[in-house]
């Protein structure tokens, strides 16, 4: 049997937990940035009775989770400024 793809391992992982970028990134050694690129390829090709959840980036000064793209780690919070970004959490539901 082939060796599975690093994306079919992050599906595989999400459809155990919810991950943040930086977990899955640390899991499979890659960079965050190349996480980021697998996760919006994954949401993509789901079956369609699996589902690609996000729980947003939110702001741990003021609470703010209206990013304009949640697959994404913002480095700064478009209301306050502030760099206090709490990930966001990936997960698949089957």
């Amino acid at each position: 049997m082939p060796e599975r793809t690093t994306r079919e391992r992050i599906a595989d992982a999400l459809r155990e937990q919810a991950h943040t970028g930086s977990a899955l990134a640390a899991e499979f050694d890659v960079t965050r940035s190349a996480v980021y690129d697998h996760l919006t390829h994954v949401a993509r090709s789901l079956p369609t009775d699996q589902e690609f959840l996000v729980a947003p980036p939110e702001c741990s000064d003021c609470g703010f989770d209206g990013f304009d793209d949640p697959v994404n780690a913002p480095s700064r919070c478009p209301e306050c400024k502030g760099e206090s970004i709490e990930e966001p959490a990936f997960r698949i539901d089957a």
